[in-house]
Parts: C-alpha cells; sequence; structure tokens
C-alpha cells in the first residue's frame, strides 16, 4: 500500500486511507470485519468523529490490538473547551486507546481564538500537552472559511470535499495547504454518491501526490475495490479523461452532496436523498426509487413547514427549500413516464 507524509504532521498514512462514516451502518460483526480486512490489505489511516454515533466504538473492538501499527483522526464540533475536553475523553476510551494521532475540530465556522482559555482550541492544547492528542487540525466545507482557517497557521491539516468535480478555488485551496505544509485530507471524493466509476475516481487522486482521500464504505464488496485499485494503480487515461468532462458537465455547480448537515428535518423529509433525487434517478438504478416507500418519502416535501433550518445549516450555501420543491416537481415527472416500464419489467 502507498504511503504519504500528511504534512507537517510528519504522519504516514496509507493511500488510500477509509472513512469511517458509512460502518454507522453496519453491525458490530461487519464492521470488526471491514476494518481487519483493511487492515490486513495495508491501509493504516480510519478516519472518524464522535459525532458518528458508535464509528468509533466499532474502531476500538477492531483495530485495538493493533493499535501501534495504525492512524487514527477523530473530530469534534465543540464549542467551548469542556465539550472538546469531554469528547476526546470520550474518543479515547470508545477506541480503546490513550492517544488520538489527529484530532480535528469538525466542520468549523470561524478561526480559532488562541487567547481564549475556555475556548475549544485551549482544549487542543491542553490535550496535546497531556499526550492526548498529537496533531491538530481542522475540517471545513465552506471555501471561503477554509481559505482562513489555512491562512491561520493554527492547524496542522486540512479536511475539505475534493473530487474531479472541484472548482479552481477548490484546487487554489489544495495549493495553499502544499504551499504551507498542511495535510490534505479529502473528503467526498465520489461527490456524495455522484460520482459511480471508482477506478476513475482513484485514478484522479492518484495525479495529486499530497492527497490523502479517505474512501468511506460500508460493505465489503466496496472496500475490495478500493484494495484492488490500490494493487494495479491504474492511471487517468484519454477514456477515463472523457468521463471525467462529461460528469464535469452534468454535475457541476449547485447540487446536494448528500452530507446530511440539513438534518434533522422537522417535517421528516429525508433531505440528504430527496435533495439530489434527479441525479440519484438518472446515475444509478432508478427503479427502487418507484416503490411506495420513496413515493411517500418525496411526498413529505410537501409538509415543508418554511422554517429555514436546512438552508441555514447547508455547509454549501444551497437554497435547500427551493431545491426540494425542484426534486419533487422532477421526481413526479420521472415516476409518470417510468412506473410503468417498472411493472412491466
Amino acid at each position: 500500500m502507498k504511503m504519504i507524509r500528511l504534512g507537517k504532521t510528519d504522519l504516514m498514512v496509507s493511500k488510500p486511507a477509509l472513512g469511517c462514516l458509512p460502518i454507522q451502518r453496519c453491525s458490530m460483526a461487519e464492521a470488526t470485519a471491514i476494518l481487519r480486512r483493511a487492515y490486513e490489505a495495508g491501509i493504516n489511516y480510519y478516519d472518524t468523529a464522535n459525532a458518528y454515533t458508535d464509528s468509533e466504538e466499532k474502531i476500538g473492538l477492531a483495530l485495538a490490538e493493533v493499535r501501534h501499527n495504525i492512524i487514527i483522526s477523530t473530530k469534534s464540533m465543540g464549542a467551548d473547551k469542556k465539550s472538546v475536553t469531554a469528547h476526546i475523553e470520550n474518543s479515547l476510551r470508545k477506541m480503546k486507546t490513550d492517544y488520538i494521532d489527529l484530532f480535528q475540530f469538525h466542520q468549523a465556522q470561524s478561526v480559532h481564538d488562541i487567547n481564549d482559555s475556555n475556548g475549544p482550541y485551549a482544549a487542543a492544547v491542553e490535550a496535546q500537552k497531556k499526550g492526548y492528542i498529537r496533531h491538530i487540525g481542522v475540517t471545513a466545507h465552506k471555501l471561503d472559511m477554509a481559505f482562513e482557517l489555512v491562512k491561520s497557521g493554527l492547524y496542522e491539516t486540512m479536511q475539505y470535499p475534493f473530487s474531479y468535480l472541484s472548482t479552481e478555488r477548490d484546487f487554489a485551496l489544495l495549493e495553499q495547504c502544499i504551499a504551507r505544509d498542511m495535510g490534505f485530507i479529502a473528503m467526498k471524493g465520489l461527490a456524495g454518491g455522484l460520482l459511480t466509476n471508482a477506478r476513475v475516481c482513484h485514478a484522479f487522486m492518484e495525479q495529486y501526490e499530497q492527497v490523502v482521500p479517505i474512501w468511506g464504505v460500508q460493505t465489503m464488496e466496496e472496500l475490495e475495490q478500493w484494495i484492488q485499485l490500490a494493487e494495479e494503480q491504474p492511471q487517468l487515461d484519454a477514456q477515463m479523461q472523457a468521463i471525467i468532462e462529461a460528469d464535469r458537465a452534468a454535475l457541476q455547480g449547485e447540487f446536494c452532496r448528500g452530507c446530511g448537515y440539513c438534518l434533522p428535518c422537522p417535517a421528516g423529509i429525508e433531505i440528504n436523498n430527496a435533495g439530489r433525487m434527479n441525479m440519484l434517478l438518472r446515475r444509478s438504478p432508478w427503479q427502487p426509487y418507484m416503490s411506495e416507500e420513496w413515493r411517500q418519502k418525496m411526498n413529505r416535501i410537501n409538509d415543508c413547514i418554511e422554517c429555514g433550518n436546512c438552508k441555514a445549516r447547508c455547509p454549501y450555501g444551497l437554497d435547500t427549500p427551493r431545491l426540494l420543491k425542484d426534486m419533487l416537481e422532477d421526481y413526479n415527472a420521472f415516476y409518470a413516464a417510468h412506473a410503468g416500464q417498472q411493472e412491466k419489467d
């Protein structure tokens, strides 16, 4: 497995690495099998967060015995010293470890005040002095905020959405990180599931030596796919480039990445899927979305109370209520055109 230096941390991490958000959806036995297989294949870097329900617990159960051979990063969205300290201590307990290699401030909304003795950054510094964490990083979804975080010089790594749908400014952010020797951790390499050709996505990431993609997996089949690609090391060719250009033409711009930060919805709308329904219908098998269950889910959009919470929470600045109405209109048109075809099939 290829190992690369994660910026100024000097941590040597596998490329690819494993994003452990999706293992929340696995049973304990399934998650354990996936994590152990990843380790056996040479993947040594595992990214999680205290907000990912039982993800940390599953890492602890599966990998505690090989802790000295792996790199773990976790995150906290705590707004003060007390909260962040509690999160760090809870992460240590759940993962059955006495240190965290990389602690990240999760979806930071501002540059942290290093002079605030009761602030989040003070908690990280204190934990670092105690040996609870080794390095301090940050994650972001909003590009302007990401630039400010990089410019501050307070963080050793940046985790940010990065795929072949990224814009010129996204690439400029990567260049800023490289210039400052900040490790660059790429989340959402599949653009929230809208990119479906893993081989092309892998080859794209291979162009950038300093980028560490964390691929989220929830099945053994998905993991084996990334392991095989890491062994084969396919390089970007003309055919792959044509796929990239076609996807860029179809997908770049405003679209829902399915991150789920808009949730929960008081009207019970499954925003993270309903908000990208047009893409799901056209870029994956559409038949499952013609079910009565999905019709009911989509029709919940009519129950929207216009509270504005989803729009305020969206890290990409989408007008979520308007987007959902557009998705419902598109879904109804698609259903009218295809439901009969499904019955014939």
